[in-house]
């Protein structure tokens, strides 16, 4: 009989990454699949939880998570291909929701590789409700222009530009204030930049990186304020920024875009992003996982 050993991550050292990358590209060979389970984002200081199985000291399962606006948890999990259907996602699914629980975490939202048919089908068996698919966009290529704009100006953000931050990303995105602010208070990370787009003396939209390595640099929350969309301001600010990172030496700058939003992929394309690969998020309530 197996005897599978279920642990919390505490070890973050060198040899410890590199058992979750083999992991992970053993996992994305078998599967044919485009799976990324965020392992740069696995630290010891306010980095993603982790929860690994192992058999024999050897890395079977993982699951890391980690929660944006203290009510909902972004999952990536994976599970050695010889091991699958013997219930090591449940049980890892299971020691992480008893954190969530005390941390009030209410649902759980797993991504997969849209091309990975193991993992939608176990996620559709275990009664999770599809939500939405992303790209995953990196860039590749210089931009095709230059900044142009000289009245608008790129500014790291300062107290007094919250307000303007939950009013810009809630009518861009459609949440609520209420939600927005309290997300903008979880994600306030040292390693999370925050810039305003200026015209004149007026901020018309907003952008933020994620430094998450030396030579990595994610980009969300980008927006515009709908009254001053369709003015080239978008093609604007992420060019201005990502030549800022480049001169920095970021050699892997990356972004993610609803599926949907055709509009934004054009957009970041022109700018010299391209799709890397495609995830779809499923759906869960935490009361319903117990």
């Amino acid at each position: 009989m197996k005897h599978y050993h279920f642990t919390k991550l505490t070890d973050y050292s060198i040899h410890q990454m590199d058992q979750i990358r083999r992991l992970e590209q053993l996992c994305k060979d078998y599967d044919e699949s485009s799976l990324r389970v965020g392992v740069e984002s696995i630290k010891e200081q306010g980095g993603d939880e982790a929860f690994l199985c192992s058999l024999d000291d050897q890395l079977i399962g993982f699951l890391s998570w980690y929660t944006s606006d203290g009510t909902e948890a972004n999952i990536n999990a994976m599970v050695h291909p010889a091991y699958r259907r013997q219930g090591i996602f449940r049980n890892l699914l299971n020691n992480a929701v008893v954190e969530m629980n005390i941390k009030g975490i209410t649902t759980c939202r797993i991504r997969v590789p849209s091309n990975s048919k193991p993992g939608m089908d176990y996620l559709n068996h275990i009664g999770a409700s599809f939500s939405s698919s992303q790209f995953t966009m990196y860039f590749v290529l210089p931009p095709s222009h230059e900044a142009t704009n000289s009245g608008l100006v790129l500014r790291p953000v300062e107290a007094h530009d919250f307000d303007f931050m939950v009013k810009c990303s809630s009518q861009a995105f459609g949440d609520s204030e209420v939600w927005t602010r309290n997300y903008f208070k979880n994600t306030n990370e040292p390693e999370r930049h925050t810039y305003i787009a200026m015209d004149g003396l007026s901020p018309i939209g907003m952008i933020r990186v994620n430094h998450l390595q030396d030579d990595t640099a994610v980009i969300h929350d980008f927006c515009v304020i709908p009254s001053c969309q369709g003015r080239g301001y978008g093609r604007e600010i992420l060019v201005r920024l990502v030549n800022s990172l480049l001169t920095r030496d970021y050699s892997r700058i990356r972004l993610s875009v609803v599926t949907k939003n055709r509009r934004a992929l054009t957009l970041y394309q022109s700018v010299g992003f391209e799709v890397t690969a495609e995830s779809n998020y499923y759906v869960r309530k935490i009361d319903d996982i117990v």
